[in-house]
């Protein structure tokens, strides 16, 4: 009779057996390690600078030991107190918030009606000139957002602000603060710039409705104001409310517009007083101003998250060509072609116009004054902190090298950047970093600008453990940027990894290819389309940058953005108009070259 026994389970290995064998496995397929580094990265660059300045906003900052009644470094409340309660609260949060809250409401419902009347033109009717239109109607997304505040200047300005005054003042007509400076000119030069968005995207979701709805509900006899209340508006909801959200998130960290337009008449919104406070050195008051800036962004991105979840219930099925059926307009086709063509000369022509004669005549759009002077003279008289014309000097030429060196290489660390994320994401094996990673690559997407700006500060301002201070410095600039810009990227690396099957790769590697030869040799060429735009789009927004840098950038590394402020601080207003056509032209020329390159094109999907 046979006898079972048990048998004991074999030794484990030596523990520099398995170290040498993790060791090889590592060398041969790295994704876990470089997940673990990209962790770190990230934890550090996008976590810690938010986690710094929530800590600034409730530690004693120095200098404030006399009002508070605490010691620097301790735990204190009185920054809150002082932006919610004091007897300033009104001017350092109060006023500025309501001011937010206008603009951004103003700017939404401007944006709403002209880029949802343009997007209802290009999509759903016969207007001459569609394809054109559809394009032209988004150049002035390609533009430098203050291109139009200043635009604004030349024709408004009056004395209040010192300097040259405006056209209209310049000809003997009295223009009032209140259409110079303030609340309706921020709204009016911001909804020129941000109506695009409304375009793009209610544009593209008009062409996804099945116009098959419409005709069976007029058979049935509904009239056309039913039609559009009872179909058109609810299948339209989804693009609307995520067209406000976004125009809000927007219109929260622009700092430039309300900046230029506000300053003059003492108009603060939240982000002009949190640079006026880090200006200030008020740190602790600045941190409090970001803290909130960064929780309405939050809310504002996961209402727009939570709104896209709802799409679901506004699917329709129909056939395509159903879809792009078009409404006649008859005798009314060439009068809506002038529309669309005055909405594109009011936004494009007359603001890029108005900058470029400022900039050839001494007395503002009077040609009898032509000169080249504000381009080209040696010496300007009067002038001191920029005593020449743009093109001499070294001042233009510096800021523009500034420029393309910090943004290129800001580019090129966030696509490569992006697409590592991606991998880690599709090919990594530990669930947890993947999902780490993927949510702490889109969380800049939910800070606005300005508000990351001063989170990075506050982080990189003193030196802390063995990270040196980097404030001043241009690699502060490059890490900053390429850190803000990474949730595109990120998210086109993990949808170009997604599409992309292991096989390539597991091939190689059985024919004995290392990980980098897999990486350098498949992964890198076969997503170079990826790489592409993730380089080219981050540096097309990244040249007409202000919000980010306005707070990072120093003397010593002045931007062709920083620079433009600068001059508007001088009241150069010319050289700053100089300076901005400068900046739109390098954005529209790399814009142009981006849809090239990938072959697409902003407003892909409408316009026929």
């Amino acid at each position: 009779m046979a006898v079972m026994t048990e048998t004991e389970p074999p030794p484990p290995p030596p523990i520099r057996g398995r170290t040498l064998y993790r060791l090889r496995v590592l060398r041969h397929d790295p994704t876990a390690l470089l997940g673990l580094v990209l962790v770190v990265v990230l934890a550090y660059l996008v976590v810690a600078p938010l986690v710094a300045v929530l800590s600034d906003a409730f530690r004693l900052q120095y200098g404030d030991e006399a009002h508070a009644g605490q010691a620097p470094g301790e735990w204190t409340g009185y920054y809150l107190w002082r932006v919610f309660r004091s007897p300033v609260s009104r001017l350092l949060f109060w006023e500025p918030l309501l001011n937010t809250l206008v603009v951004a409401a103003g700017t939404t419902l401007f944006a709403l009606v002209l880029g949802g009347g343009m997007a209802w033109l290009v999509t759903r009717t016969d207007v001459p000139g569609r394809r054109w239109l559809a394009g032209a109607l988004v150049v002035p997304y390609m533009l430098p957002s203050w291109t139009f505040s200043l635009a604004w200047l030349s024709l408004f300005k009056n004395e209040r602000a010192g300097g040259q005054v405006g056209f209209l003042e310049a000809q003997g007509v009295r223009t009032p603060d209140w259409l110079a400076y303030g609340a309706l000119p921020i709204i009016v030069t911001l909804g020129l710039h941000y109506y695009p968005f409304v375009l793009l995207l209610v544009g593209n979701a008009l062409r996804r409705i099945d116009a098959q709805l419409e005709d069976s509900a007029r058979i049935l006899g509904a009239p056309r104001r039913t039609v559009v209340r009872r179909i058109v508006v609810p299948l339209m909801l989804p693009a609307l409310s995520s067209a406000v959200l976004l125009v809000i998130g927007r219109v929260l960290g622009t700092f430039g517009t309300p900046y230029v337009l506000g300053l003059p008449a003492d108009y603060r919104v939240l982000s002009t007083g949190l640079f006026q406070s880090i200006r200030d050195r008020s740190t602790g008051v600045a941190s409090v101003l970001a803290t909130v800036i960064v929780i309405i962004g939050v809310l504002v991105v996961f209402m727009d998250m939570r709104l896209m979840r709802e799409h679901r219930r506004f699917v329709t099925v129909g056939g395509k060509g159903a879809m792009d059926r078009l409404g006649r307009l008859r005798r009314l086709r060439r009068p809506a072609f002038a529309l669309a063509l005055l909405v594109f000369v009011v936004s494009v022509l007359v603001p890029v116009l108005t900058l470029l004669l400022s900039t050839i005549t001494r007395t503002p759009l009077d040609l009898s004054t032509f000169t080249l002077d504000y381009w080209l003279a040696e010496r300007l008289p009067g002038a001191v902190g920029f005593p020449h014309g743009v093109l001499r000097g070294h001042e233009l030429w510096e800021a523009a090298w500034n420029s393309l060196r910090v943004v290129g290489l800001a580019s090129v660390v966030c696509a490569v950047a992006g697409l590592l994320v991606g991998y880690v994401v599709v090919r990594g094996t530990a669930p947890r970093v993947a999902g780490f990673l993927r949510q702490v690559s889109f969380l800049p997407y939910l800070v606005p600008g300005i508000a990351f700006a001063a989170a990075s500060l506050s982080l990189f301002a003193v030196a802390r453990g063995p990270v040196p201070a980097l404030y001043g410095t241009t690699f502060l600039l490059i890490l900053v940027m390429a850190v803000t810009h990474l949730p595109y990227s990120s998210r086109s690396g993990i949808a170009a990894m997604t599409q992309l099957g292991r096989e390539p790769e597991e091939a190689a590697q059985v024919a004995g290819a290392s990980w980098w030869q897999r990486m350098r040799r498949i992964i890198f060429p076969i997503q170079k389309g990826a790489l592409v735009t993730g380089i080219v789009l981050p540096f097309v927004s990244g040249l007409k940058e202000l919000s980010i840098v306005v707070m990072l950038a120093t003397t010593g590394t002045q931007l062709l953005t920083t620079l433009s402020i600068g001059l508007v601080d001088y009241g150069y207003t010319q050289l700053a108009n100089a300076v901005v056509l400068m900046i739109a032209l390098l954005s529209f020329t790399m814009t142009t070259l981006t849809q090239r390159l990938t072959r697409t094109s902003l407003a892909s999907g409408i316009g026929g």
